[in-house]
Parts: structure tokens; sequence; C-alpha cells
């Protein structure tokens, strides 16, 4: 298990590298981190999982002998949480796929690399007949994208399992998503199928700790979702901090976002974003950006 700022001053001068990406991602965006040569730096600001709660009202959709999933003509998982919360959900009832084998087409859509987890098991698991399954993965993976590709809705119902948000307020990603839904004919139902939550954890103390030239410096923080940048910002405010402070004790600190949605939460939050991944279907982008931004020094400014 990744553990938070689980850092030792290297031997060579490289490349310090903060994220607050909670631990379901962590391990594959530090992974990602050390393959460039660069340091990790693991600074969790919010908790992203399953409750039993959140489990049981997923499940309410699925119990058979009718499950009320029957009534939708689509599922639309904005994220690789609630693709995994919906599959811990399947599990805990029976083995009956809650999907009639027959009738209208059933759409099921996803965002980039998560798509990878709607496999063939994740389909038979729904619907004993493949055939009546489609899967849209739009090339650009954000949620106004999968609208797009989702089409006119006609009236028609969709599920959308996402982050009941605690501790924090609710980024405007899940309503607008819900909103555009709507705007093309949807009949969209959320469903709170995990939590994201306030981190209060001493990593952040830590990495203000490391902040200052003195200790080394931090060379760039990245956010994945516009709830970790406000996580910061409230265990900032705990430690009688704010943003400001912390650029001016280390001005020469990139902040960099993964993907147009959280550089834009950032901003609005008044946290200024450095560098946007271009490429947003994995956490790759947001490093190849990085890298890009730094090929051109010759030295640490």
């Amino acid at each position: 298990m990744l553990s938070s700022q689980r850092y030792f001053p290297p031997a060579t001068d490289t490349r310090l590298v903060a994220f607050t990406t909670p631990e379901n991602y962590a391990g594959k965006l530090s992974r990602l981190i050390e393959i460039r040569g660069w340091d990790p730096l693991w600074c969790p600001t919010i908790a992203v999982e399953t409750t039993p709660r959140t489990i049981a009202t997923v499940r309410t959709y699925l119990q058979p002998p009718q499950p009320i999933f029957r009534r939708f003509s689509a599922i639309a998982f904005t994220s690789r949480t609630g693709i995994t919360a919906f599959k811990e959900a399947l599990d805990g009832v029976c083995n009956t796929p809650p999907l009639d084998p027959d009738g209208e087409i059933f759409t099921i859509s996803a965002l980039g690399k998560d798509s990878e987890l709607l496999d063939g098991s994740f389909v038979e698991r729904l619907c004993d007949n493949k055939g009546k399954i489609r899967v849209i993965v739009p090339a650009v993976a954000t949620p106004s994208a999968l609208v797009k590709e989702l089409g006119l809705g006609q009236g028609r119902k969709i599920l959308c399992p996402v982050p009941i948000v605690i501790g924090l307020e609710e980024p405007p990603v899940v309503p607008s998503f819900l909103a555009e839904l709507e705007s093309q004919g949807w009949a969209a139902e959320r469903v709170d199928a995990y939590e994201t939550r306030w981190h209060r954890d001493s990593s952040v103390k830590g990495l203000v700790e490391m902040l200052p030239a003195s200790d080394g410096g931090v060379d760039a923080v990245i956010f994945t979702s516009t709830a970790e940048v406000e996580g910061l910002l409230k265990s900032l405010g705990e430690m009688g901090l704010n943003w400001e402070m912390v650029r001016r004790m280390c001005p020469r600190m990139l902040t960099a976002a993964h993907g147009p949605v959280t550089a834009a939460g950032a901003e609005r939050l008044g946290v200024g974003i450095d560098v946007v991944s271009a490429r947003f279907d994995s956490f790759v982008g947001v490093v190849d950006a990085l890298e890009s931004k730094w090929k051109p020094l010759n030295s640490r400014c």
C-alpha cells in the first residue's frame, strides 16, 4: 500500500512532484512519476470509496425478481469508482442478470481508460443477450463529450452512479453533466454510488514543510479533480495558510491539472494552473504535459 509523505531527499538533483490523488488512483500516478525519474510525494486531500450505505442504495436498482434497473435504457459512468461500485452492488444480488434479454438496446457509457472495466464478464452479469448491449466511449474523455456521444434521449431513462460529496462543496461537474443529459432529452437519475469526502491527514503539513527552497522545494503539484483542490485548501486553512502564502513559499512550483475540467475547477477556487494535460483519458497525459513544460529548462529555477 502506498503511504502518504513517503519521501526522503534524493542523493541526486531530481524533481519532486507532489500529488493529491485519493488512494484509489495513487499507485498508478506514483508509478508514472517514478518512470520519468522524478520523486513522487503523495499528499491525499480526499478519500473516494464505497460504503455499505452507498452499495445498498445501488443494489435497490438490481434486486430481483423485477429489478428497477429494467426501466432504464442506459447507464452512464463518469468515474472508475462508479463502475467498481456498481459491480460491487451487482455481486451482492443473485446470479440472474438484471436486464431482460429481449427488448430495446441498452447502452453503457464510460470515459477513457475507465472503459477497460466494461469487459465481457461485466456485460454478461448485466444481460444474457450480449447483442442487446452497446458500449459507448467518447474519443474525448469528458462528461460533455459523453453526453454528445449518447445522442438524443427522447424521454428515455439513464442511470448515473455518481459520488455523494461529504465535507466539501460539490463541484459543478456532476450537476452540469446531469443538466446536459436532461437538455438532450434524457430522464437522468443520479444514484449516490460512493462517497467523496475531505481527507484530514498530516500529509499536507508535510507538503508545506517541503515547500521552502532551503529544504529542496517542490517542483510541481498535480491535481486530478476539483475536490482534491478544495480538500487541499481546507487543510491549509486549518494550518492558518492559504494558496497565496503557499505560492510565496515556493514560487517555482508548477501546478498541473488532469484535463480542462479539473483546471477550470481549480481556477474557480482561486488556484491558478500552469499545466493542463491535452490528453486526459489517463494520467499519462498530465505527466507528459509536465515533462514537456520542463524540457526547455536546463536547470531548476
